[in-house]
């Protein structure tokens, strides 16, 4: 991959990325409030986004830079079972669709800015409730570091090496997000969706013509996985449970994350959230088509250090300058719209659930709002600190971990917006169970998220989230049926 600058395409990347840094800016004079200094204009824009805002800023922050970048560069490397990113944004929706307008309800008609918020108003549980806040928190951290892996990927290509032009990348995105908040990414989304939309398909278009179709595509990408006796353009052996499981277990973590929750209780209704469940599928073509560039660089020949660098270097192989710089800007604009988000909504739970709960109970509105400014600088300073100085596997390996651990949460946020039998001492026991015992398991297996399983027959593999959400679930409901029931006041 060419690492010496190509000024055509370093000044159409910079153009771009100064577009987007101006509009940061002027993002906290779009939809003006008459004040920022509250937490719910600052930290979920009022509460007021519409259906083609919050389809743009979900997107956005789901659909990320460092999932332009690893997609395919799993796919490039094993082939077929990088593909599990389809399936699992697929059944996402559905259980978005039929959850995600009630938990909205609840935020709504009780000012309820995060997910601990909503478990300590149904619970009555400080304990739970920051159970919920610190499992979130990092949980977002090392996602937040593989934006800026994304990021770092794009910027080494350009041939801008060192640690200064990502510190000064990711400080513009810190000032402009303390002063806009929420208003910032959700307007940049716009910009950085259709950039990516443009990118991918032109790029699924124009490359299998330059490297004789589809079917010479998948030929040689066949006749690599057979050359090296690893991967395959197809699921074999024990891959299926593993791919279903994965799928599954990453769907139902995947809006229980702080940042898609914001984008949630951003919304302005239960029915742009419906709406957005029926519209945001048409990310996961995005994401088919994506996927695609993976079989594409067999088909080039490339030769990379990281497949990682798969995407990069074969938009540098195979277009003009000109676009390649628009490409790079797109993925790492594709970086700062989710690296926002999540900074914003790990800042809300700080400051709700853990500043406003136990330093200052009787902050204000314009304290509160203080407070999750200057943490969500915090948070993107720690997550620049853990790239700069930590090895990238592992903020990749903590991000494995963080997709358990957010899996954890789903009982104590979602079985109480149905059912109040559940009781908070269960639920409490059953995180601390899925949580930890999770966290041993995937130990275990040296930090891989896939465990093998042998109950007589065959052994095949499992992802180890959805084990410990059973573990969670059963220790929950047998703790539930011990303890005494205890009348609890819901907010």
């Amino acid at each position: 991959m060419t690492t010496e600058i190509n000024a055509t395409a370093l000044a159409v990347f910079i153009f771009f990325f100064a577009l987007v840094t101006v509009m940061g800016f002027f993002a906290a004079r779009w939809r003006k409030p008459e004040t920022l200094a509250h937490i719910d204009e600052w930290g979920l824009g009022g509460r007021n986004f519409g259906t083609w805002i919050t389809w743009f800023l979900v997107g956005g922050d789901f659909y990320t830079a460092y999932t332009v970048i690893a997609v395919p560069a799993l796919v490039y490397a094993v082939g077929a079972y990088g593909f599990f990113a389809l399936p699992y944004t697929i059944v996402v929706y559905p259980f978005v669709f039929m959850v995600m307008p009630v938990l909205w309800k609840r935020a709504r008609d009780n000012g309820y800015v995060t997910a601990g918020d909503v478990v300590h108003g149904q619970y009555g549980s400080r304990a739970l409730e920051l159970a919920v806040a610190i499992t979130g928190v990092i949980a977002t951290m090392p996602y937040i570091a593989l934006q800026l892996v994304g990021m770092t990927v794009v910027l080494k290509a350009l041939g801008l090496t060192g640690e200064l032009p990502l510190a000064i990348a990711f400080i513009i995105l810190a000032v402009y997000t303390y002063s806009s908040g929420l208003r910032a990414p959700a307007l940049i989304a716009f910009v950085k969706d259709i950039m990516i939309y443009i990118v991918v398909i032109v790029a699924v278009a124009a490359i299998p013509m330059k490297l004789g179709g589809y079917a010479s595509v998948f030929a040689a990408a066949d006749a690599d996985f057979q050359a090296k006796g690893a991967g395959n353009i197809l699921l074999g052996g024990n891959q299926y449970v593993a791919y279903a499981s994965l799928a599954l277990g990453s769907a139902l973590a995947a809006f229980m994350y702080p940042h898609t929750l914001t984008g949630i209780f951003a919304a302005n209704s239960g029915n742009t959230i419906r709406k957005n469940a029926v519209l945001l599928p048409a990310y996961t073509l995005l994401l088919g088509l994506l996927a695609l560039l993976g079989y594409m660089a067999h088909a080039a020949k490339l030769t990379v250090t990281s497949p990682n660098d798969v995407v990069p270097a074969l938009f540098q192989s195979l277009f003009p300058s000109w676009f390649v710089g628009f490409a790079f800007a797109a993925i790492a604009i594709g970086a700062l719209v989710p690296a926002a988000v999540m900074s914003i909504g790990a800042a809300n739970l700080f400051t709700r659930n853990f500043w406003k709960a136990y330093v200052n109970p009787a902050v204000t509105d314009a304290g509160e709002a203080k407070v999750a400014k200057v943490t969500s600088l915090i948070v993107k300073i720690g997550a620049l600190l853990v790239i700069l100085f930590l090895p990238t596997q592992f903020a990749l390996d903590l991000q494995l971990l963080g997709g358990i651990w957010i899996l954890q949460t789903l009982p104590a946020l979602v079985f109480g917006l149905f059912v109040n039998w559940f009781r908070a001492p269960g639920l409490l026991a059953g995180w601390f169970v899925g949580f930890f015992g999770g966290t041993y398991l995937v130990w275990l297996q040296g930090l891989k998220p896939l465990i093998p399983i042998s109950l007589g027959g065959a052994p095949f593999t499992v992802y180890i989230g959805l084990l410990a959400l059973l573990a969670n679930i059963t220790v929950a409901v047998v703790v539930n049926l011990l303890a005494p029931r205890r009348t609890v006041a819901r907010a």
